[in-house]
């Protein structure tokens, strides 16, 4: 339960075996009652809209001047989407990241997604709330059926809602927003630390990699010489200055779509990290990924034997180099530099290898990597907390709005005591009180 609301007096069984009871003078109607299908094809003037996209972030505009998105050939079959529109994706695709969102833009998307318009704008934001609270604990996925895995439109029709009376609508989505608001400015507050410890991490690591300070010591090295690289300047007299492609040799990944992946103990690496498992490895452990695409600055240190997805670029030879220290060599370089100029940003080989940069000796090579970790352990548990935070708060949310929009909770008295400015809800103390359970238990 959560502090400062209580449940409904009396309930009735909805007949819906997932929404067990709601309240009892709410009513249950289907979606057919409240919702209907409209489906404008574009055609050639698909020019004259805005793309959209629906995203775990609600219906974007693609900003396709810039790469977020681009127009191709088909798009004459995309459908419009008016501002207030539903849009939903009545097919079971993994990379899906969200099946609903209230569409606040104008604009067209692709016909592979479902368009609904509902006349009554407070509903169809109630709606909204309730249809974000099944996709988050996935229950729309046993309805999926089919070789394409899909929800007829007709099945999604007769699906039933909860609907509490218009007054009450307007009490849950005022509460609802007004906590959001909240919950999502603590959460961007501690984004911001994440950011900064992570800064201070790659200060520190920069500092050791490019031989700023001698890890042995704490103190500069007796003796520096130029290294004839602007971004790298002096470098430790005793160090070797060389090419990249001297250093580390890099390859392309391999391609794994995720509907050949086969869960299994070898995890598969790409651009943005870890993306899952498989049961085949390509390389052997320990080894070192990096973004070829997109996240160009993102670089990943595996412990064990993985496969490198065709996203990535891995280290394929550290030419006798330290492994731990070419991952931290490579986390130094800004490698947005030497990415590609096209609209999604690409990293050439030829042009990495081509980067200079400082070679220690290998037994110093693992001297730097002992101070790094011990230097940046701290960072790493506090970094850990502020992610563990961040999740609590997110669960909390996911939480809160199931419970709302399934009359677990009233929330009429707490939405009318509710200030018009930007005061702290009371509610928003159990967000807090959440993370405090959590660290207690460290």
């Amino acid at each position: 339960m959560i502090a400062g609301l209580n449940p409904y007096p009396a309930y009735k069984d909805s007949g819906v075996p997932w929404l067990g009871e709601v309240p009892a003078h709410w009513s249950l109607l289907p979606n057919r009652a409240m919702l209907r299908r409209r489906k404008i094809l574009v055609g050639e003037r698909y020019t004259d809209y805005k793309l959209l996209s629906l995203t775990k972030a609600g219906v974007i505009v693609r900003d396709v001047s810039t790469g977020r998105g681009k127009f191709s050939t088909d798009m004459g079959t995309s459908q419009e989407v008016r501002c207030g529109d539903f849009v939903f994706c009545l097919f079971d695709v993994p990379e899906t990241p969200r099946t609903v969102g209230l569409s606040p833009h104008e604009g067209m998307i692709t016909g592979a997604y479902s368009v609904f318009e509902c006349d009554d704008r407070m509903l169809a934001r109630y709606l909204e709330a309730f249809y974000i609270a099944m996709d988050d604990r996935k229950l729309l996925s046993p309805l999926y059926s089919g070789l394409r895995n899909t929800i007829p439109t007709s099945r999604f029709l007769s699906m039933k809602a909860p609907v509490p009376p218009r007054a009450e609508q307007t009490a849950i989505v005022r509460f609802l927003d007004h906590t959001d608001r909240r919950i999502q400015r603590y959460i961007r507050a501690k984004q911001k630390l994440i950011a900064l410890l992570e800064e201070q991490k790659q200060a520190l690591i920069h500092q050791a990699v490019t031989g700023q300070v001698d890890v042995r010591t704490g103190q500069p090295y007796p003796a520096y010489k130029p290294s004839g690289v602007e971004w790298l300047g002096d470098v430790p007299a005793h160090w070797q200055v060389r090419r990249l492609k001297w250093v580390t040799r890099l390859q392309r990944g391999y391609d794994l779509p995720a509907d050949q992946r086969v869960p299994g103990p070898f995890p598969v690496v790409s651009s943005g990290g870890f993306i899952g498992t498989h049961t085949e490895s390509r390389c052997a452990g320990p080894g070192v990924v990096m973004g070829r695409y997109g996240s160009t600055d993102a670089v990943f240190y595996v412990e064990q034997d993985f496969w490198p997805h065709n996203t990535s670029l891995f280290v394929a030879h550290f030419q006798g180099n330290t492994e731990k220290w070419c991952y931290y060599l490579l986390r130094s370089i800004t490698k947005a530099d030497h990415a590609g100029k096209s609209a999604v940003p690409g990293l050439d080989r030829n042009d990495l290898f081509q980067i200079v940069v400082p070679v220690p000796p290998v037994d110093e090579q693992r001297e730097v990597v002992r101070t790094i970790e011990l230097a940046t352990h701290n960072l790493d548990e506090a970094f850990s907390a502020v992610q563990r935070q961040v999740a609590l708060l997110n669960e909390y949310r996911t939480r809160l709005i199931a419970d709302v929009v399934t009359g677990k909770l009233d929330v009429r008295e707490a939405a009318a005591r509710l200030p018009d400015g930007e005061a702290e809800p009371e509610q928003f103390a159990a967000a807090e009180a959440l993370i405090g359970a959590a660290d207690a238990e460290r």
